[in-house]
């Protein structure tokens, strides 16, 4: 989903006295990710910053510095709780002297940009937040107050902003304070439906999805990784696929079936058999084990079997050892890869490796082998570029929370579209106007076919008005390669 928002300085006041166990800060630590995974962060548009309280106050995260959301969702998942008092006045006098402050990265006050705090607490403050908290609010500070389990009601008031409805949240334990999070993704929107105003750059499809807009594709088309554009995509083109998957045992055997059901979900969008997509799959943690080479299972259904029977290694991440298996097994012509086909890898790791991945990430890339890299909680940003191809940006992803893999899935689902796409105008046998700058124009269409490049015959007949019929009679020009 995208959501248009205004430039915004938001800072996190998270609470975490000795009331707050670790692994309800844990489930702290996952609300604000998840807060800031829809977010549009960068140095022009969200920043963002967290402060960690209990009876002394930590500035973990100003908002100048970290400029990507991956460093940004990589540094939360290291912030440890104080586990002392509750000292959440002084938190609030913190963020005013110093965390939305220029030095940190704040952003001259004005009507332009937002400035929005939200605070975090389950107890009753050791200290006065009233006088406080007006001082924050005097200063153009928007107040968003939440409490946890057997918080004082009174004090949230006191720190909230106006009108209070709007403000204050309760949940009664840190166990179901992720359900805040949809309220909070929304709450950045600038306008509850774009697709309605006509406010937005989808080519073809705007979906609404609550305060924020989606783009889509019409059947026979994919979105493109801008998130605007759409293209035809052929899913039935021979590619080579493999996944290449930690099994260490940080992973954690719960979240090793997320993974399973992750490779799933990209299996379902492929066209499986011997002329189109063929699947492979290696996991690795201190060794590598082939569990299926390419071509073993011929179909949808035996591949997905497979992967459910996958048994968790659970031990160390020899992440360097498996891109060496790769780059000398997995695409070989005795594993069941085919010459000339396109050979995609996608790479699935949540930690730093114990060994060296440079030589044999780059050995895979000189081979023209499509590398995506995948990571998730502990994974380093670093080696996840390292693995990715070219452009980067577009071939690697990362997520906090295994729960949100699902997601980096659906891109991925769209990014498996290898080889060298054609696309055609089509024109009509008629004297409407062909508006060149625009692909979906009111005459022209997008083939949903192969074209025999040497002959220029048209292979595959193509949805036209909805309706599907040779196209006879037209002629094609090539638009991109």
């Amino acid at each position: 989903a995208q959501c248009r928002t205004r430039p915004t300085d938001l800072v996190f006041i998270v609470d975490s006295s000795r009331s707050v166990r670790p692994n309800e800060f844990d489930k702290v630590k996952i609300f604000v990710s998840q807060v800031i995974e829809a977010l549009d962060v960068g140095p022009n548009t969200t920043r963002i910053g967290v402060i960690n309280y209990a009876s002394a106050v930590k500035n973990e995260l100003s908002l100048r510095t970290h400029q990507t959301k991956t460093s940004l969702l990589q540094a939360v998942r290291k912030i440890e709780p104080l586990s002392t008092g509750t000292m959440t006045g002084l938190a609030i006098q913190f963020a005013i002297n110093r965390a939305f402050s220029e030095g940190e990265g704040a952003r001259v006050r004005s009507p332009e940009i937002n400035k929005v705090a939200i605070v975090v607490t389950d107890g009753h403050p050791q200290d006065g937040v009233k006088d406080v908290s007006a001082r924050a609010r005097a200063l153009g500070i928007e107040i968003f107050a939440i409490g946890v389990g057997r918080v004082d009601m009174h004090t949230l008031r006191q720190i909230a902003s106006q009108p209070l409805d709007d403000h204050v949240d309760y949940v009664e334990s840190y166990s179901v304070i992720e359900k805040l999070t949809k309220k909070f993704q929304e709450a950045f929107c600038v306008v509850s439906d774009l697709c309605a105003t006509r406010d937005h750059d989808c080519q073809q499809l705007c979906v609404t999805t609550g305060a924020s807009y989606a783009c889509a594709c019409e059947v026979g088309f994919i979105l493109n990784s801008d998130g605007k554009t759409c293209s035809v995509c052929n899913g039935g083109a021979a590619t080579d696929l493999i996944f290449l998957i930690d099994g260490s045992k940080s992973v954690r055997p719960e979240n090793f079936e997320l993974v399973k059901r992750f490779i799933n979900q990209i299996v379902d969008s492929l066209e499986v058999s011997d002329k189109n997509t063929q699947v492979g799959l290696v996991q690795y943690s201190s060794s590598v084990k082939q569990e299926f080479p390419l071509g073993q299972y011929k179909n949808k259904k035996d591949i997905k079997t497979a992967v459910k029977k996958m048994t968790y290694m659970e031990k160390g991440t020899m992440t360097g050892q498996a891109l060496k298996y790769l780059v000398d097994n997995s695409f070989a012509i005795s594993s069941g890869a085919r010459p000339g086909v396109p050979k995609v890898a996608i790479v699935f790791t949540d930690g730093r490796s114990q060994d060296y991945i440079n030589d044999a990430a780059k050995k895979a890339k000189e081979l023209g082998y499509k590398m995506f890299a995948v990571g998730v909680g502990n994974a380093i940003e670093d080696e996840l570029k390292a693995i990715a191809s070219e452009p980067v940006a577009e071939h690697y992803f990362y997520t906090a929370d295994f729960r949100t893999i699902n997601q980096i899935g659906k891109k991925l689902r769209t990014k498996i579209c290898v080889g060298n796409w054609l696309y055609y105008y089509v024109k009509l046998s008629t004297d409407f106007q062909q508006r060149e700058d625009n692909l979906k124009a009111e005459n022209t269409v997008m083939i949903n076919s192969e074209l025999n490049c040497s002959t220029g015959e048209l292979l595959h007949e193509s949805d036209v008005g909805g309706e599907s019929r040779p196209l006879l009679g037209l002629t094609f020009q090539s638009a991109s390669v």
